[in-house]
């Protein structure tokens, strides 16, 4: 067949990652963002990036950007020690794979993999629904009354995707139990005096009795962002940002407010009702809580994929959380997700050398499904047996 034109629906990661791996194959393709820009709603902060993340983003950014993800990327120490909330070690959890461990703003690598797209991004974009006409041709349509026709549908459009929910009706998404506040602790001279030496690893999460927990992670970059945009990369226009904590708090839904009273609530009222919460924890725990900059403290409902079996592929495909969304648990949603782009603009870029579409892409997703919902097991485990998620409901 001709070049495929590919519509990617969802503009995180994963969508832009694939963006630039088709470009970097001069495939034609689209995205639409249902948000109106990077920073119109609050998504979390620090990032791990493991050796599948890592390499999916060197094979599919262009050089010089991909030099300026490793230039603003920080190395943390490896694994995960786990405290109890008197500060008492209860494990040191090595890491599992290649020795690959980044620590990223998500908000710095969206712009990464944003740049050179401009052309190709549409921001909001409301989709709502597709249509398989002649041809095996699909239609995206959207709120505002366009629609866009190409070979290739992708859903990238996260946990609640419309795409999915069209697509796979029988794909479930499930809550885990669990609520997490996020928020960042800045880093300087004096804050960082609050962390332990050992904090600044990969994660550390400090659990509490009744199964609560503080998680911290550093972002620190290894040299100032505007120095490393104008060394690799002018045109980038980065947001200028510092060396931050990300520190959230976890805990069962039933210990907390519902879910609309904390959406509701401000940072600072989440942080009083933190500390009121975690009274009588280490005064070190408290205090990195008490540090918490309110202005970047959000409530999140952690949700998790179930793993359904695998289906007949067609023109529409999927992509990270959009098909295993998973616990935070794993550590690996994002690394997942990028891997997920690479290996599918591989697959587009056989289909455009002459492989038929539809074998290319049943190829993607049968590995896809397979290391995709062997993560989301593998997160659900962590998260039941250090955070106290919900058991993974059965298929």
């Amino acid at each position: 067949m001709p070049s495929p034109h590919v519509i990617v629906i969802g503009a995180g990661l994963g969508g832009l990652c694939l963006a630039q791996g088709l470009r970097q194959r001069n495939l034609s393709v689209a995205a639409y963002e249902s948000d109106d820009s990077l920073t119109s709603r609050q998504q979390g902060y620090r990032i791990h990036i493991d050796g599948h993340g890592d390499r999916a983003l060197a094979r599919n950014l262009p050089a010089h950007l991909h030099r300026l993800f490793r230039a603003t990327a920080g190395i943390p120490r490896a694994g995960t020690p786990v405290f109890d909330h008197r500060l008492e070690r209860l494990a040191l959890l090595e890491p599992s794979d290649d020795g690959v461990h980044l620590a990223v703003n998500r908000l710095t690598l969206r712009q990464i993999l944003l740049a050179g797209l401009e052309d190709v991004v549409r921001f909001g974009k409301h989709f709502t629904h597709y249509r398989v006409g002649a041809g095996d041709r699909v239609t995206a349509y959207f709120s505002d009354g366009t629609t866009a026709t190409g070979d290739v549908l992708v859903a990238a459009d996260g946990v609640n995707s419309p795409v999915r929910r069209q697509y796979l009706p029988h794909a479930r998404v499930v809550d885990t139990g669990l609520r997490q506040l996020y928020g960042k602790v800045p880093l300087t001279a004096r804050t960082r005096e609050l962390f332990l030496d050992d904090m600044f690893a990969v994660f550390t999460p400090i659990i509490g009795p009744d199964g609560s927990f503080v998680g911290v992670a550093p972002v620190e970059y290894p040299e100032p962002v505007r120095q490393a945009t104008a060394r690799l990369a002018p045109e980038v226009g980065l947001h200028d940002t510092h060396d931050y904590m990300t520190c959230s708090f976890g805990a069962r839904r039933e210990l907390l407010p519902p879910d609309d009273e904390l959406r509701a609530m401000s940072g600072g009222e989440l942080r009083a009702m933190t500390l009121r919460m975690i009274e009588g924890w280490h005064p070190q725990v408290r205090a990195i809580i008490e540090h918490w900059d309110t202005s970047t403290v959000f409530p999140l409902v952690l949700r998790t994929s179930v793993p359904i079996e695998p289906w007949p592929a067609g023109n529409v495909t999927l992509l990270g959380d959009a098909i295993h969304a998973m616990s935070p648990a794993g550590g690996v949603g994002a690394n997942t997700a990028l891997r997920d782009a690479s290996a599918l603009a591989a697959a587009l870029g056989e289909a455009a050398a002459g492989r038929p579409l539809v074998q290319a892409l049943a190829e993607y997703e049968a590995a896809m499904v397979t290391y995709g919902f062997a993560a989301v097991r593998a997160s659900a485990e962590n998260g039941q047996r250090l955070l106290g998620q919900d058991p993974l409901p059965a298929a």
